[in-house]
């Protein structure tokens, strides 16, 4: 009986073997056999001599590369020296623990591109904001151009749906505010005055800039995130070959729907925040509901109101624009979409507690 054998298993496994005081390797050397080279390869010390080796693959040149910083690779053939440092050059390096620190003109350097790159964004945010006022005009001139099937879709989305939360965030406001300013007017005698502390800061400040960051979460994410897949699908190119404006199809709808569902939210955190601050006036301070109504309805003025309201449309355009910007930013992929959704969240909230800082100042010049 004749059993068949591999000659190439039989006569060219690799062999590692010591010759004086210089090890030799020889064979094939290649994924197969590598692993038995592998247990031997450490018992090797100074130089060692491959020109007896006649095959050599990348699983056999990264074994030779891992031990080549305690032995001395000699005799290579040059096709086998030009494996090696192509597997060398594509094992990542670790980073050099000892990094200078950064100069003062590397410094300058990094803060003249942040400050470039800041600029460049306000420009293309300029741009947007310009695009869809255009648009708006041409909507005045031609009402009919209105999308009002996708003005009504959004304005749900972006309205009607988002009471929810904004109702109970409100309200829990409220409560926190007159259960604090009770807590320390109290030591005053001037428990009446948690009325004005809760009508004054809902009314003025609380009840729209914390209805507008609920809804730059919200909202300048499903934005930045409906565009930026409709991009990557290439839907928008679509629309251009169809001569379809994607402004008009897209922008104007979204952010005319936050332009007319803000102010209403923004009426109902009012509403649920004074609500929530009289039931805790009630319950810790004794302030009956009518007294709290009557208080409410004498000492605050209606500037308070108007104040918060005049923010609304300035944060809904904030809001809607960085949206629909960042979504027009998406690459063709999702990592890209996941970037831009996060940061158009960023981005808006910080812009919309920026406009009230700026709102703030402003009325407080104006004395309003």
């Amino acid at each position: 009986m004749t059993v068949a054998t591999d000659p190439e298993t039989v006569t060219t496994s690799p062999v590692l073997e010591r010759d004086g005081g210089v090890w030799r390797l020889s064979g094939v050397l290649t994924v197969r056999n590598v692993s038995a080279l592998a247990a031997e390869l450490p018992r090797a010390q100074g130089a060692l001599d491959l020109s007896g080796l006649t095959r050599l693959d990348t699983a056999g040149a990264y074994l030779l590369h891992s031990h080549s910083g305690a032995l001395e690779l000699t005799g290579l053939r040059p096709d086998h020296a030009a494996l090696l440092d192509r597997v060398a050059g594509t094992i990542p390096q670790p980073p050099d623990p000892s990094r200078h620190p950064l100069t003062a003109a590397q410094i300058l350097e990094r803060i003249g591109r942040m400050v470039a790159n800041a600029g460049g964004f306000l420009v293309e945010i300029t741009d947007m904001l310009g695009l869809f006022l255009a648009r708006l005009g041409r909507i005045a001139r031609h009402p009919g151009q209105l999308p009002m099937t996708a003005l009504v879709h959004h304005a749900d989305q972006v309205g009607w749906r988002a009471i929810p939360i904004v109702s109970l965030m409100s309200f829990l406001i409220g409560v926190v505010l007159a259960f604090q300013g009770a807590v320390q007017l109290r030591q005053f005698g001037a428990e009446i005055f948690v009325v004005d502390l809760i009508s004054i800061s809902i009314l003025r400040e609380l009840g729209i800039l914390l209805t507008a960051i609920i809804v730059a979460g919200r909202t300048a994410s499903s934005f930045t995130a409906a565009i930026g897949s409709m991009k990557m699908r290439e839907e928008i190119d679509a629309m251009r070959t169809l001569a379809i404006d994607p402004a008009m199809v897209l922008f104007v709808p979204r952010i005319l729907a936050l332009l007319i569902t803000l102010p209403i939210l923004g009426l109902v955190a009012n509403v649920m925040g004074l609500f929530g601050g009289a039931l805790m006036s009630w319950i810790e301070l004794g302030i009956s509901p009518a007294v709290f109504l009557t208080r409410l309805l004498e000492e605050t003025g209606t500037n308070h109101v108007l104040v918060g309201f005049v923010k609304a449309p300035v944060f809904a355009i904030i809001i809607g624009v960085i949206g629909c910007h960042a979504g027009m930013q998406v690459r063709g992929n999702a990592e890209s979409l996941g970037a831009q959704t996060s940061s158009a969240v960023v981005r808006a909230i910080f812009a919309v507690i920026l406009a009230d800082a700026l709102f703030s100042v402003f009325f407080a010049m104006m004395d309003i």
